[in-house]
């Protein structure tokens, strides 16, 4: 079964070397494609290639690494890595859905979505903190090219 992402997305988090755990709005799904591989698709499904995506979020931000990723234009619909986006590791989280974030412990945040919703992510609060800021203000500029 292939995945794509959608507005009903909250997270995609690696399960093994080939799977993910699909957080959405009143369920989760275990999908036999790594997250990276389900971005991959999505970029497709929605007309463009992940490496373009992630070319275009490069020259708006300035940014090198850890970059978010517009998965569709017309509802900027942007999700952002916890990690290096090749790592195994790696879980996308969906900008839009936030809530909140918490400090869980040293190592470890924890996100609320907007259904209140959970997840406890392997990554320091600043960590995600720092990338909910980088792709709020890709969206903050998006939105601006958008209306003038």
């Amino acid at each position: 079964m292939k995945y794509e992402i959608n507005r009903g997305t909250l997270a995609l988090v690696p399960k093994g070397e080939k799977s993910s755990l699909v957080y959405e709005d009143n369920d989760n799904y275990v999908i036999d494609q790594s997250p990276f591989s389900i971005m991959e698709e999505s970029c497709k499904y929605f007309g463009s290639t992940y490496e373009g995506r992630k070319e275009g979020a490069r020259n708006i931000l300035g940014a090198e690494y850890k970059v978010p990723i517009v998965i569709e234009d017309s509802d900027n619909l942007i999700v952002f890595p916890t990690t290096s986006p090749q790592s195994e590791d790696c879980v996308w989280i969906s900008l839009k859905r936030v809530k909140k974030i918490e400090k869980y412990n040293y190592n470890n945040a924890k996100i609320i979505f907007d259904n209140d919703k959970e997840l406890i992510v392997n990554c320091s609060y600043r960590t995600i903190e720092n990338q909910l800021s980088r792709a709020s203000r890709l969206d903050i500029i998006l939105r601006n090219h958008k209306n003038s």
